[in-house]
């Protein structure tokens, strides 16, 4: 009984106002992703455990497991991307497939400094679509997606997975060798990468990776030091993406970071993530997943992304740009059947009212709307206000 008045720990309630400013940027980014194309899916809560575990996308501790009546071993859903993937594999489908969510996430001991074990995550899924033109389609709606909710101060840095893997065979690196390297890459780490077995100018490339960051200078800086193919075609795919994020006049929220790089297991080929100030997490995280669907047994070419509602809202809140209003504006009281009656009349004309239905006096009803925010108080006498 200790614990009735609380939360699990990684989990919050949403206040009246914060819920209703909430659903508001849900509904935003519905009609962009509608105007865009991308259809509404809603996947269970639940899914069977073995969708994220066998395939290794997703470590096992770090799911909500239990299992059903029969004894099979079930999670909460972990992210969008995967249940997507289940669903469209499923079916048989005209490529490329636009699809959307909004749904809730679980994560478990995922939380702090705004993260939380439990959170709203909205995103999409373009299916069956190859090439930087559906790259950079994903990443601009990515963008789009943060702008209309309200963060503005934004920047997207953005990498490509399958351009370490070319280095690796350019610079004829043992698979050891490859898994430190990427980890070091990772953390920014310059000396466990001086420390390798490697010619001096590979060093000082792999150390480019760690420090640079930009646009097309970037890509300029590598591309004459470049001679693997997998590695040039993923610097001509990043300019690709440049030239078309130039077009939408998005080029100032792009950051080139070749040490940017997801799970190998995971990503293949573009992979992005967006911060904004205030929080110390990516609010956006997206990419090409073209290996995910082998799971499932098809093989489709895959993008995405995902974006933190509940993340996005601490940045909101954090930078004063989140502004609540109550539910209604007015509040009627005093005759009843006269408040009832300008009450359906507000309503019918589409103004949010509140019946007082407690019998309030008017300097009480005046008290009320003070204390909850309510703009207007009609008290009627005989039918008058």
């Amino acid at each position: 009984m200790g614990n009735k008045f609380y939360t699990p720990d990684g989990f919050t309630d949403l206040l009246p106002g914060i819920c209703a400013y909430k659903r508001g940027l849900e509904n935003k980014l519905r009609v962009l992703y509608s105007l865009h194309g991308y259809d509404e899916i809603e996947t269970p809560g639940i899914e069977y455990c073995d969708i994220y575990t066998q395939s290794g996308f997703v470590p096992e501790e770090e799911l909500y497991k239990f299992t059903d009546s029969s004894g099979r071993l079930l999670c909460t859903r972990y992210d969008g991307t995967i249940p997507a993937v289940r669903f469209i594999t499923g079916r048989n489908e005209t490529f490329p497939v636009r699809i959307s969510y909004i749904e809730n996430m679980y994560r478990a001991g995922k939380m702090g400094g705004g993260k939380q074990s439990g959170f709203t995550q909205a995103g999409i899924e373009l299916m069956g679509a190859k090439g930087a033109a559906s790259d950079a389609e994903v990443l601009a709606l990515a963008i789009k997606s943060a702008l209309e909710i309200g963060i503005t101060d934004l920047q997207i840095s953005v990498g490509q997975s399958a351009f370490f893997a070319g280095l690796k065979s350019q610079m004829n690196m043992t698979d050891e060798q490859a898994t430190d390297i990427c980890e070091a890459i990772k953390r920014r780490d310059s000396v466990t990468i001086d420390n390798q077995d490697l010619k001096r100018e590979d060093k000082d490339l792999l150390l480019a990776m760690t420090e640079m960051s930009g646009t097309y200078d970037v890509l300029d800086y590598f591309m004459p030091k470049v001679t693997d193919k997998v590695a040039l075609d993923a610097l001509t795919n990043l300019k690709e993406i440049l030239d078309i994020m130039d077009k939408y006049d998005f080029l100032k929220y792009i950051n080139i970071d070749l040490g940017l790089m997801g799970s190998e297991e995971y990503y293949t080929g573009m992979i992005f993530k967006g911060f904004t100030y205030e929080v110390g997490f990516p609010i956006i995280s997206g990419g090409r997943y073209d290996e995910v669907s082998k799971a499932f047994g098809k093989d489709i070419s895959s993008v995405g992304f995902s974006i933190s509602l509940t993340l996005a809202l601490t940045a909101l809140m954090r930078q004063d740009k989140l502004v609540t209003e109550p539910a209604a504006s007015v509040i009627c009281g005093g005759d009843f059947d006269a408040a009832c009656m300008t009450c359906e009349a507000l309503r019918a004309e589409g103004t949010a009212a509140i019946l007082d239905t407690t019998g309030l006096g008017e300097e009480e009803l005046n008290e009320y709307a003070r204390a909850r925010g309510i703009e207007t108080v009609m008290y009627l006498k005989g039918g008058e206000a």
